[in-house]
């Protein structure tokens, strides 16, 4: 794990650059998809005990320690709480991490949640669910899927995944209203768009129970097993399906060694990745099993709306990502960008990763950089933004 001891960044930059780079949001929800630093060599090295001028004992490990002396945090839950230097009274090395089998870890996550929640554990997850457990369980294991799934893609590729130091963690929901009062504190208006998000904060996957709003009334009709099939049989299965893969894909990527936390990630890399991920099959009772697979309604986006120069523009930065009038676009562009390079140049694809991997938190890469970048590892942007749009357009006609 690495520690970022910043001697040219104050805690009052930290919090200004976590507001620009704390969540990933996919809106694909109510609508149809359309500096010096010291690596340490385990994570209890790193892990100090502070006791906060208010009387609170935290312990965790040291993510970024800005000059002025404020902390950035990591939790045992894995997530991040930045603390302003006054509030620092005492720091001391910290004790080992809580097992998860001990329950501990479990207790902690909900004392952080409403009452009403209970939790289920599997291999690589705790879910905390306040709906019926045939849901949660349904839902953990599209998850151990696609962890499984991950995995394997990537290190058959030649990318290496890091093991989890511990299980993550995903939050459902039973109902809309629920979710909306919680996902507002992180999303403010934009929680009434999204059924799910991945929160970098939090390192959670918040989402809520997909098969109806009055979830708890539904569930008495229905028989042992059938949530999947209900999911499955609803109109909006694909969104509903495609929602979850995606975020908990972004969850993947930051936690298995592929991407660091508030590291400079291209969105279009970091999207490209959910998106590519995300198509959902609906022929198998599972509903998600293919990886790579013709995302089509990214694709008809892509063509129906492409102009020249979309790619090379989020190559170039993340502002098409975050503009509501351009972030469909993006998404989809992303998803064509990524689906030619892993389908043509997986190797270069990579080698690209990997390089970007080493990217520390709150580094900075200005649009230059990240041009220089694309073209050492696959060329002229805008060619390779030509052979992406002849390459869709092959996949259109190809599945008509």
């Amino acid at each position: 794990m690495l520690h970022v001891r910043s001697r040219d960044i104050s805690e009052p930059q930290i919090r200004q650059r976590l507001r620009g780079c704390a969540f990933i949001v996919v809106t694909v929800a109510l609508a149809p998809i359309p500096a010096s630093t010291e690596d340490s060599p385990s994570r209890s090295v790193s892990r100090i005990e502070i006791q906060t001028a208010d009387g609170r004992s935290v312990t965790g490990r040291v993510v970024v320690e800005a000059v002025d002396g404020g902390l950035l945090l990591e939790h045992d839950d894995g997530r991040y709480e930045l603390f302003e230097p006054a509030t620092v009274a005492r720091r001391a090395p910290g004790e080992a991490p809580p097992s998860t089998a001990d329950g501990e870890l479990g207790q902690k996550l909900l004392a952080t949640l409403p009452p009403g929640f209970d939790l289920l554990r599997t291999k690589h997850y705790v879910i905390c669910f306040d709906t019926t457990r045939d849901y949660a369980k349904w839902c953990a294991a599209l998850f151990e899927r696609l962890h499984d799934a991950f995995g394997n893609y990537w290190s058959k590729g030649g990318l290496e995944m890091s093991g989890l130091e511990q299980p993550l963690v995903v939050v459902i929901f039973a109902d809309r209203q629920a979710y909306m009062a919680y996902a507002a504190t992180d999303l403010g208006a934009a929680a009434d768009q999204v059924v799910g998000y991945y929160n970098m904060m939090s390192n959670r996957v918040i989402t809520y129970d997909l098969t109806g709003s009055d979830v708890v009334a539904a569930a008495r009709g229905r028989r042992p097993g059938q949530v999947g099939l209900d999911i499955l049989a609803s109109p909006a299965a694909s969104g509903m399906v495609a929602t979850i893969v995606h975020e908990a894909t972004h969850q993947l990527a930051f936690n298995r060694g592929m991407h660091r936390r508030l590291a400079p990630v291209p969105l279009w890399v970091s999207e490209g990745i959910a998106t590519y991920f995300e198509t959902p099959d609906l022929e198998s009772a599972r509903g998600w099993r293919a990886i790579g697979a013709v995302n089509r309604s990214r694709l008809d986006h892509f063509l129906s709306t492409y102009r020249p120069g979309v790619i090379e523009a989020i190559i170039a930065g993340d502002e098409p990502f975050r503009q509501a009038a351009s972030a469909l676009d993006a998404y989809a562009a992303a998803w064509a960008l990524t689906h030619h390079l892993l389908q043509t140049r997986k190797r270069d694809f990579i080698a690209y990763q990997k390089s970007l991997g080493q990217k520390l938190p709150f580094a900075e890469d200005p649009a230059e950089t990240r041009l220089q970048e694309f073209r050492d590892a696959f060329g002229d942007p805008r060619e390779v933004e030509q052979a992406v749009y002849k390459a869709a357009a092959r996949l259109a006609s190809r599945s008509r």
